[in-house]
């Protein structure tokens, strides 16, 4: 029999069960219990040293930042302007390198736009360790920047594109937890390394990406998009292993990807199954940030020395441990809670941290009438009362990092790779990596001037407000993916009534 002949069989049968829920779910396990993960396990530990390099990129600025205030070298030497935008100019190249990523990924594909992207990753970190000057520095952070936003949209969309339904959820929120483990890292690093060999052990991560990627294959959804169908059949033998009889998902895969003939057109953004999930991609992102988690991460030793603890570079070591644990948590109960159940835990627990992290500076205010009430720097004055609310301080921080963890740091990422249909994949994606990085640098970029106008306090309140409507938004517009195949969840954007 023919392929083709053999495709529209399959498809027949799975049409003519869609009628019985049993017996086109009793299909699908028959397939997926033949199934073999280790190599998709692989392939994923690949792509996801992308993630890690990122996470050092965002972390980079936290422990560097205080070496470069104070550098003996006065070409290097940063004041309060330079030190902010050191550490806001990365989301510039990221946001940059997410509309070169939309373009990268449907042009040369998702496997060599992850090896592309892996050579500004360490041309930027070259630049910073053979920096003579602050613009050289800059350089540097912008480069790193553009890889950043690359891998921010190609890694999602080569995991969610190669994955199965059963293990989707937890592989494609390994990305947020190699982004945090990649920030942890480079805080460790950083009570224990200068700057410079920062920045060379930021640059290993990178490398090895490129060098594990050449051995993995591309998406079977990409190829079968390109005509490919042999090679997607490969690919997907190499990543179901030899028992599972892989020409029927690629059957599945390749009726839904006959759409994509004619390319994205601007005109497809009539589609409901384009717009929908666009408009809730973006406000994924817009809320995501929001949070003011990019603030808060970048300037996380800052944040401490104004919360009134000493060894500031050691709690935001304990704030990466934190965020380790709990991303590695909301991984594991991905695909058995779902999304929905843990951005609204997520956002409950965020909205209540930040709001008792505005009482904390707000009574310190209060103890220190003496003191700016805008940007909350103070001295170590060893009162009783400044050491009874120090708990207060650690606790929310705690609880905001956990909660960001559980679901909006690993969880807007996911639904990102998994809401859009496959012809506007890499433009969708694009724009959502665009409006998460912009809305990075606008946070981050204005962390110290609303610190200044609205006070500590009035800041992390606000911050407060958007986990409140994250938690209205969650609940009334984005729908449960759990358990769809991605041609099951473009169905439901449609409207149509799928298996």
């Amino acid at each position: 029999m023919d392929p083709y002949s053999e495709r529209r069989r399959l498809l027949d049968a799975d049409d003519a069960g869609a009628d019985d829920p049993t017996g086109v779910l009793s299909e699908q396990d028959s397939y997926l219990s033949k199934v073999k993960n280790r190599n998709l396990y692989l392939a994923t530990f690949a792509s996801v040293l992308g993630p890690m390099s990122f996470g050092f990129v965002l972390g980079f600025s936290s422990p560097t930042l205080p070496e470069l205030t104070h550098s003996p070298d006065p070409r290097l030497q940063l004041d309060d302007i330079q030190a902010s935008w050191f550490g806001s100019i990365v989301t510039l190249g990221a946001a940059a390198g997410g509309l070169l990523g939309g373009w990268l990924v449907e042009k040369i594909g998702r496997k060599l736009s992850l090896m592309f992207c892996s050579l500004p990753f360490v041309c930027g970190f070259t630049i910073i360790i053979a920096a003579q000057n602050v613009w050289m520095l800059y350089v540097g952070r912008v480069l790193t920047g553009v890889a950043s936003g690359v891998t921010s949209l190609v890694v999602p969309l080569y995991i969610s594109e190669m994955a199965h339904e059963r293990v989707r959820g937890t592989l494609g929120s390994c990305v947020q937890l190699m982004v945090v483990l990649g920030i942890m890292g480079v805080y460790l690093a950083g009570l224990f390394l200068d700057w410079r060999w920062l920045a060379i052990c930021s640059s290993i991560p990178p490398t090895l990406m490129m060098v594990c990627m050449c051995f993995m294959p591309e998406t079977p959804r990409f190829l079968l998009s390109q005509g490919k169908r042999r090679e997607a059949v490969d690919a997907l033998r190499f990543l179901r292993g030899p028992d599972a009889p892989v020409e029927w998902e690629c059957a599945r895969i390749e009726d839904a990807c006959q759409e994509r003939d004619s390319g994205f057109r601007l005109s497809d953004l009539k589609d409901p199954g384009v717009y929908k999930p666009l408009i809730i991609g973006i406000m994924l992102m817009v809320f995501q940030q929001m949070t003011g988690i990019n603030a808060i991460m970048f300037y996380a030793e800052n944040i401490f020395e104004q919360a009134h603890f000493k060894q500031s570079d050691l709690a935001s070591v304990i704030v990466g441990l934190i965020q380790v644990v709990f991303t590695a948590i909301a991984a594991l109960v991905m695909d058995k809670a779902g999304r929905k159940v843990l951005l609204v835990v997520s956002g409950v627990a965020m909205a209540i941290s930040t709001t008792a992290f505005g009482v904390y500076f707000y009574l310190m205010a209060r103890l220190h009438p003496g003191k700016s009430l805008g940007l909350l720097i103070l001295e170590s004055t060893g009162e009783e009362a400044d050491a009874n609310l120090a708990w207060l301080a650690l606790a929310s921080m705690a609880i905001f990092i956990a909660g960001f963890a559980l679901g909006w740091g690993p969880i807007p990422w996911l639904i990102m790779s998994e809401v859009f249909p496959v012809k506007a994949r890499g433009f969708a994606s694009a724009v959502c990596v665009l409006t998460n990085w912009s809305m990075a640098f606008l946070v981050t970029k204005t962390f110290q001037d609303m610190m200044l106008l609205l006070t500590s306090a009035g800041t992390f309140w606000l911050f407060a407000s958007m986990c409140v409507l994250n938690v209205i938004f969650t609940l009334a517009v984005i729908p449960e993916t759990k358990g769809k195949t991605l041609e099951q969840i473009e169905a439901v954007f449609r409207g149509e009534s799928g298996p």
